[in-house]
């Protein structure tokens, strides 16, 4: 008799999983995921905090978009990082309590408010995201270029992926 997937006692728990060697793959996927995020997680938090020492470790990325796409809206940041938001709000609060960001009447929408970097938030983000740059070519000085924009392209879509 052939499990399909289910814990053996025909219960189907776990139906529709893959088997075989593509679970062993998958479970590599996972594994190593899950040290590229632990990792992430606690080096997002470092560079928060060389941004500002009383940045929350989850602005950056607040700031990352902001540095990209320029103004804002809060919903359309609270989209993008997938926070509701109250959390948006909050965090949006603490940062222009920092004098990161700065708000500004929305001239499409009197009612929204548009959100983007101070000078001197983007000086500090920049020099932190330099800094980190250069972290990468070191730590990835014997790839050859076509391997980082290959992982640099899978990781697009997976990302691409998480959206939906």
């Amino acid at each position: 008799m052939h499990d399909e997937g289910g814990n053996g006692d025909g219960s189907g728990a776990g139906a529709g999983l893959p088997t075989g060697g593509m679970d062993q793959a998958f479970l590599a996927l996972e594994r190593e995921l899950t040290v590229l995020l632990r990792r992430a997680r606690a080096k997002s938090g470092e560079m928060a905090r060389a941004v500002h020492p009383d940045l929350e470790s989850a602005a950056y990325g607040l700031l990352a978009r902001l540095d990209e796409a320029g103004r804002l809206r809060a919903t359309e940041l609270a989209a993008y990082i997938g926070v509701g938001k109250a959390t948006m709000s909050r965090q949006l609060r603490a940062l222009e309590h920092l004098g990161l960001i700065a708000r500004e009447p929305d001239p499409a929408d009197g009612r929204a408010w548009l959100v983007h970097l101070t000078d001197e938030g983007r000086a500090r983000f920049r020099a932190v995201r330099d800094a980190r740059r250069v972290a990468y070519v070191r730590q990835l000085a014997g790839w050859d270029r076509d391997e980082v924009a290959e992982l640099a392209r899978l990781l697009h879509q997976l990302n691409r992926g998480a959206d939906g």
